[in-house]
């Protein structure tokens, strides 16, 4: 018989989706959501506060209050604690993400590896932190890491520095292996994703004896993922060890369009929306019917892939509690997917930024970007938002 969750799961429930939010909590996303919607404001709003920031002017306050709270954890590990222990209240994880972007040396990338260290040490500690998360630009030059991926001869200079950039990552991973603690690799542009792949498979060949604790991440929106998904297992298999996937839509496909034709090769990402719909659920059927080899996380927003996600749980008679699946979504969205997973037993999580307001700022513009308003009609975020107001008779 197959196992089936309970409660019953529905991502239209908004008591669950809400319930950690007061009356007045709730007013204040309104107020968020309700200005995020306006699409002259956001781009002329988002002008405003990087200026202001550059100018040293006094809007700090008013923006860790706003946009910084709602999608993002504090400006520390420490500051983050409160949300840590809220989101475990409703048994949902914290993936504590470092959202600063680095000054391309080595003290920056020595400075990044020590935070992410940190997250791995807190999260040894804590029985609400199920992932840490890193970047390999965070610890390693990108231009570096594209002319690896190209073959051409690295000088000396360059080799030593090279070197220095696995050594950060070979302590991310080996750190995770010593504590136990699960690691996402973070996928980023095609022109040196293989070169982090292959710094991932080598870890997990290293690391990933026993279960999987270095995962990788796919970005579906690239038509050859699922392929590399199905090759990566091929080598799991040969190697015994097991494969972790973190399985994403993406999130540089203007970017990738863009250098495709400066450089003149074909675009690697889907033609259509529906096309990589299709593809990422392809990769869900794929890696739940591998299951005794590969684990995965779903990071999606996506309602109708986290439902199938479910059914084919079902299908392969795992339970939600099942550890070799996770759903996760972006802290202060989706709260409709996330807060009704974890009430229905799915092992779930919040991917939670954290850094300095000014650092993080490109992270909560690309917040508000997502949750413009598209052709005038409400975000999917607000419109849950008002139905949750309506519920509880809230005026607004």
């Amino acid at each position: 018989m197959p196992v089936t969750q309970s409660p019953p799961i529905s991502f239209t429930d908004t008591a669950v989706a809400f319930a950690s939010k007061s009356d007045g909590e709730l007013r204040q996303m309104y107020a968020l959501f309700a200005a995020m919607n306006n699409n002259t404001l956001v781009k002329a709003g988002g002008g405003m506060m990087k200026t202001a920031l550059k100018w040293k002017l006094p809007v700090k306050f008013l923006i860790k209050k706003t946009i910084f709270e709602q999608f993002c954890g504090g400006e520390s590990i420490r500051e983050c604690l409160p949300v840590i222990e809220e989101l475990g209240r409703y048994n949902i994880g914290t993936i504590l993400d470092y959202s600063v972007e680095g000054e391309g040396n080595d003290q920056s990338f020595d400075h990044t590896r020590d935070e992410i260290l940190a997250t791995i040490d807190l999260a040894h500690r804590s029985t609400h932190i199920p992932f840490s998360v890193f970047k390999v630009t965070g610890v390693a030059d990108s231009g570096l890491l594209e002319k690896v991926q190209s073959g051409k001869p690295l000088s000396a200079n360059e080799q030593a520095s090279y070197e220095r950039a696995k050594a950060r990552v070979e302590a991310i991973c080996a750190r995770a292996h010593q504590y136990g603690v699960r690691v996402f690799v973070d996928a980023e542009e095609s022109w040196f994703q293989d070169t982090i792949d292959a710094l991932a498979y080598e870890m997990m060949a290293k690391y990933n004896r026993e279960s999987a604790i270095v995962w990788n991440t796919y970005q579906l929106y690239r038509h050859d993922r699922l392929e590399a998904i199905k090759q990566a297992y091929a080598a799991a298999v040969k190697g015994n060890y097991f494969l972790g996937g973190k399985l994403v839509r993406g999130a540089y496909m203007e970017k990738e369009g863009r250098v495709a034709t400066q450089r003149g090769y074909q675009n690697p990402i889907n033609p259509t929306k529906g096309a990589t719909d299709q593809l990422y659920d392809e990769a869900l059927r794929y890696c739940v019917a591998q299951a005794d080899r590969i684990s995965i996380c779903a990071g999606t927003h996506n309602e109708a892939s986290s439902l199938l996600l479910t059914e084919l749980m079902q299908q392969a008679g795992m339970r939600p509690s099942d550890p070799r699946i996770w759903f996760a979504q972006l802290y202060g969205m989706s709260d409709n997917l996330t807060y009704n997973l974890a009430n229905a037993g799915y092992n779930t999580a919040k991917y939670v930024p954290y850094g300095p307001v000014e650092s993080v700022m490109p992270y909560l513009l690309r917040r508000a970007d997502e949750n413009t308003a598209i052709a005038g009609q409400s975000s999917r975020e607000f419109l849950l938002i008002q139905k949750e107001m309506a519920r509880r008779k809230l005026q607004k």
